[in-house]
């Protein structure tokens, strides 16, 4: 454990800078209780060994490691999982690795606890396939996997896209360029069901000596029709809301899906 202050350490990580510590109030809040939400939820399984899969800058593993002595932290990309390696080297049992690393042998339901949070909404549909996939070969056979999406369908959309508009007034991050909606587009969004549908926009971008990767913003994302294909692998044993627990998902912005791999 480094010898500074938990914040202070948090505070390297270039997400954690945006998210936690955002000069908007209603940001920070946000972030903070979708933090705490998921150390609640992983609560239970403490002792176990935990795989962040899309782990980011690994804020969350740092927020648990009192929880979670041993843990895995995984990343597409390779120069994250290095600045995560350099950042997180005097946490005793941490280790990271690339997501294609999970293929290998010693990952096979290695793991009492796979955690992928705001990462499901970001990509492609064959990605999405796959990354379930390395949810479902990691996680040990009596293990839980608990995976967050944002919540960008009905009333908090409307929330959600006026925050935004905000932040972008602050000139905060990179809000100045969010993606926006024409109001067909935005009258679907807001009435959808889980067959309900908009054109998402692909992003390129180019890292890991050329290679190209493609990702979607969160636009158009519709966590309903996630959960079907959530439970055509696992079974949903609950779902959750944040920021405020138990208020529903009429009021949430992060939707928590709490599985098991399907007898």
């Amino acid at each position: 454990m480094p010898q500074e202050s938990l914040e202070d350490f948090l505070k390297t990580g270039h997400y954690s800078r945006k998210q936690l510590f955002s000069r908007n109030r209603i940001l920070q809040w946000s972030h903070s209780r979708r933090y705490a939400m998921a150390r609640r939820i992983v609560k239970p399984y403490a002792g176990g060994n935990l795989l962040d899969f899309g782990c980011g800058d690994a804020t969350f593993l740092a927020m648990v490691h009192d929880l979670f002595p041993r843990a895995t932290g995984a990343e597409i990309d390779r120069a994250q999982v290095e600045d995560c390696r350099t950042r997180f080297h005097d946490f005793p049992g941490i280790s990271f690795a690339l997501t294609s690393d999970l293929a290998r042998p010693e990952h096979q339901g290695a793991y009492d606890v796979v955690l992928c949070t705001e990462v499901l909404e970001h990509c492609l549909d064959a990605a999405v396939e796959a990354a379930l996939d390395d949810l479902s070969r990691t996680v040990s056979p009596t293990g839980t996997v608990i995976i967050s999406v944002p919540i960008e369908i009905g009333p908090p959309l409307a929330f959600k896209q006026l925050v935004r508009a905000i932040a972008a007034w602050q000139r905060l991050g990179d809000y100045e360029d969010r993606e926006k909606y024409t109001l067909p587009e935005f009258r679907t969004m807001l009435m959808a069901d889980e067959r309900s549908r908009i054109e998402r926009p692909v992003y390129s971008y180019v890292k890991d000596a050329g290679i190209e990767f493609k990702s979607h913003g969160h636009k158009g994302f519709n966590w309903r029709a996630l959960k079907s294909k959530l439970r055509r692998r696992f079974e949903i044993k609950q779902i959750r809301y944040s920021p405020i627990d138990g208020a529903g998902k009429w009021f949430a912005s992060q939707a928590w899906f709490i599985c098991t791999r399907s007898r």
